[in-house]
């Protein structure tokens, strides 16, 4: 009998610590130990919010289309892989269940700007989105997104007259992600969250009409356009953030 209840313990033990790892040991006053996990209790399931700070690298193709000779002559697109640009975002969520988390986010991936041919363009989206995350006892975690981002671009020149088109162009982009995260407790209350992200977007179309002169005849002027045509964005971002959990 006692072989058989010893058994059925450690059987316990063993099943349980595939859960949970053990925090505390203890001697107990009945001559046995008592084992702590560091699962969170019932109360720790509700509400927490989360700001992180943000490094994206952006990947995407402007494809040109103009009748400014020059421009027609020399490009067609410009590819960018990997570009560096600093954003930040802030979340609130609620936890349940222990391991399972969904948060609304609200963010902007910082700036890009680039100077060719004398003309200035940059691209920025501010986005919202709906989180879902399975936690994993050991600190990770794994989680994905669906939302919509407000994509914005610019195009200015210091060499010509820009006489026609809005300077700015937005539009609104479904946006998807897939995240992977490491969360490290600092105390009851607030968390360490380290996160790998990648996202989707779509970017503009983005007209605008300017005035050019010969360099023989600066008193004639031509007008032409120039459209810039951006389809996918992908945001690889990794981003540091604190979650204080109520």
């Amino acid at each position: 009998m006692k072989t058989k209840m010893l058994f059925v313990a450690f059987m316990g033990v063993i099943t349980t610590q595939a859960f949970a790892v053990p925090s505390h040991i203890t001697p107990n006053d009945n001559g046995g130990y008592t084992v702590t996990y560091d699962y969170k209790d019932k109360a720790k399931d509700g509400w927490y919010v989360v700001g992180r700070a943000e490094l994206s690298f952006l990947n995407w193709k402007n494809k040109y289309d103009s009748d400014y000779p020059y421009a027609r002559s020399q490009f067609s697109e410009d590819i960018y892989s990997f570009e560096p640009v600093f954003g930040g975002s802030l979340a609130a969520g609620w936890k349940f269940n222990y391991l399972w988390r969904i948060e609304l986010e609200g963010g902007y991936i910082g700036r890009f700007t680039d100077k060719d041919l004398g003309f200035e363009f940059t691209l920025s989206a501010p986005y919202a989105i709906v989180n879902g995350y399975r936690d994993f006892l050991n600190g990770f975690y794994l989680g994905a997104g669906i939302g919509v981002a407000l994509p914005t671009t610019t195009l200015d020149s210091e060499v010509f007259m820009m006489e026609g088109g809005p300077r700015s162009e937005n539009r609104i982009s479904p946006m998807g992600s897939i995240m992977v995260g490491f969360a490290k407790e600092l105390d009851y209350n607030l968390t360490l969250d380290i996160r790998y992200r990648l996202a989707g977007l779509m970017g503009t179309t983005h007209t605008r009409d300017f005035e050019w002169f010969y360099k023989h005849d600066p008193n004639v002027f031509y007008q032409s356009s120039i459209e810039n045509k951006i389809g996918l964005i992908l945001d690889n971002s990794i981003s540091i953030g604190l979650r204080y959990e109520f």
